[in-house]
């Protein structure tokens, strides 16, 4: 048997939604220690899990995949439902391009690792730099929570910097952190270089972005989409290095291009000797 931790890994999930599935009854654990309440599973539920993220993923609810994983559902009742599903995920095909997109990402990731080139890693500090921005807050730091936060983030600095009579004076720079509230949730910070007055209200926020003394750089070229090889790839360097993590990384786009798959981009990861 498997802890919920390895279980969850195995399976590709969270914890957290593990333990949703169980407390709805649509993927119990095999076993509950009634001494300490921890939660194990076998492999064999790895087929239901597996069936619950293909049906969850066509967008069913949690009660239409419990229904069809418990056969509830009849033969004619559930070829409506997917004729149904189908009309809708042909009328969102942009967002499935996006995810195939970053599917894509991933599977690069895992066919490079092992052999993932990082010698265009480069430390360098980086000075302090002033920035408008508008922050909002995003469900994770996964793409399909980060991309509808951010975009939009900047489409409305940028027009109020218009309206302000205020014009950028350098690239944008794209922050995260965890949100104070926790349950995994992240500010986003969309943020560009502006020389301006320091301001903490009003339609944006000028502040001053702290110099990092040391940052482990590497250039990405492409869609943000496609970006997890090459922060992978930084990653990599940073723990082969003898580095750790100081701070929160910065994404700093160098060009901007109408065809997304043009951009530049340099990640910067705060580091310091492990």
């Amino acid at each position: 048997m498997f802890t919920i931790g390895d279980f969850a890994r195995h399976g590709r999930v969270s914890v957290r939604m593990l333990r949703h599935y169980d407390a709805t009854g649509l993927l119990r654990p095999a076993h509950v220690d009634p001494a300490t309440g921890y939660r194990y599973y076998t492999a064999a539920q790895l087929a239901r899990l597996n069936r619950v993220i293909a049906l969850k993923d066509l967008g069913f609810s949690l009660q239409q995949v419990r229904d069809i994983i418990d056969e509830r559902v009849g033969v004619e009742e559930l070829r409506g439902m997917l004729r149904l599903r189908r009309a809708e995920l042909a009328a969102t095909m942009a967002e499935a391009a996006a995810r195939l997109t970053r599917v894509e990402a991933r599977l690069r990731s895992i066919e490079s690792e092992g052999h993932m080139p990082t010698n265009d890693v480069i430390l360098k500090p980086v000075p302090a730099v002033r920035v408008a921005e508008l922050t909002a807050t995003a469900a994770g730091y996964e793409p399909e929570d980060i991309g509808p936060v951010i975009g939009p983030l900047y489409d409305e600095l940028f027009r109020r910097l218009d309206a302000a009579g205020i014009a950028p004076t350098g690239p944008g720079v794209a922050c995260y952190e965890d949100a104070p509230e926790g349950g995994g949730r992240i500010l986003v910070h969309a943020a560009v270089q502006v020389s301006a007055p320091l301001r903490e209200d009003g339609d944006f926020v000028v502040r001053d972005l702290p110099p990092v003394e040391q940052a482990a750089t590497i250039v990405h070229r492409g869609s943000m989409d496609t970006v997890l090889p090459t922060a992978q790839a930084l990653a990599h360097w940073i723990d082969a290095n003898g580095h750790r993590s100081t701070g929160y990384p910065r994404e700093v786009s160098l060009e901007c291009p109408e065809n997304r798959d043009d951009w530049v981009t340099e990640l910067q990861a705060p580091v310091a000797r492990a």
